[in-house]
C-alpha cells in the first residue's frame, strides 16, 4: 500500500492542503478541488471534525487520495489511519509517528528542513519527506539537497504558488503541497468555490507539463 499510494502522489504531483471551519465547507471545497482535477487532498488535523471529514470524503470520493496533515504524534496518526487516511503528513519528524504509520502500512511524509533531518527521517522509515517551509529556502535548495541525498524523495510545502510551482518540480520535487494559494481563508469565508476550482485547474495544467 505504501508503494502504490506514493506512486499515485508522484503521478498527481499536487496535494491540496485544506483547513476548513466546518464539515459543509470541507465538502464543498473538496468537490471544487476534484472538479478542478486535484486527486490528492490533505485535511489538517486542526480542522474541526477532521476525522469525520476524512471518513465522509473517502466515502464520497473513493478514488481520491485523502490524507491527514499537521499530525504531531503517533496516536493522532493512528486515529487518522483508522478513519481512512491514505497517507500522513507531519510538520516535524518524530520516530514514533513514522513507526506507527509504517506499522499500519500507510505512507508518512514527515516535515524536515536540513540534510541531517532528511536523512534521519529516511532512516526512520519515511520514503518521502516534506521540505518545510520551502519558501525560506527556494527551488535551488531542492536540487542542492539531491546532490548528496539522491535517494530521498521530496515534497515541497510552504509558499508554493502558480508562479513558482514549475520551478520546484523542475528542481526535483516529486510532489508539491499547496495551501493558501489554492484554498485561502477569503475564498472559504465568501464561499467562492468556483475560484477554488479555477485555481485547481491551473495548478493541474502546470503539473501535467512534467508528466
Amino acid at each position: 500500500m505504501i508503494t502504490s499510494t506514493l506512486e499515485k502522489i508522484r503521478q498527481a504531483k499536487l496535494v491540496a492542503i485544506i483547513r476548513s471551519h466546518s464539515l459543509e465547507g470541507l465538502e464543498n471545497t473538496v468537490e471544487s478541488l476534484y472538479r478542478g482535477g486535484i486527486r490528492a487532498v490533505e485535511i489538517t488535523m486542526n480542522t474541526p471534525g477532521a476525522l469525520a471529514g476524512i471518513e465522509r470524503m473517502k466515502e464520497k470520493y473513493p478514488e481520491l487520495l485523502m490524507g491527514a496533515g499537521t499530525v504531531l504524534d503517533s496516536e493522532t496518526a493512528r486515529l487518522a489511519i483508522l478513519s481512512g487516511s491514505d497517507f500522513i503528513l507531519t510538520p516535524t519528524s518524530k520516530k514514533e509517528t513514522i513507526e506507527t504509520a509504517n506499522r499500519y502500512n500507510v505512507p508518512i511524509i514527515p516535515g524536515v528542513m536540513t540534510p541531517t533531518e532528511a536523512l534521519t527521517a529516511y532512516e526512520y522509515g519515511a520514503q518521502m519527506v516534506k521540505i518545510f517551509p520551502i519558501r525560506s529556502l527556494g527551488p535551488k535548495y531542492l536540487s542542492d539537497l539531491k546532490g548528496p541525498l539522491p535517494f530521498v524523495e521530496t515534497m515541497a510545502v510552504g509558499g508554493i504558488s502558480l508562479e513558482n510551482a514549475a520551478d520546484y518540480l523542475q528542481a526535483g520535487a516529486s510532489a508539491l503541497g499547496i495551501g493558501s494559494s489554492l484554498v485561502d481563508e477569503k475564498l472559504l469565508m465568501s464561499g467562492d468555490y468556483a475560484e477554488i476550482e479555477r485555481r485547481a485547474a491551473c495548478f493541474v495544467a502546470t503539473a501535467q507539463k512534467f508528466d
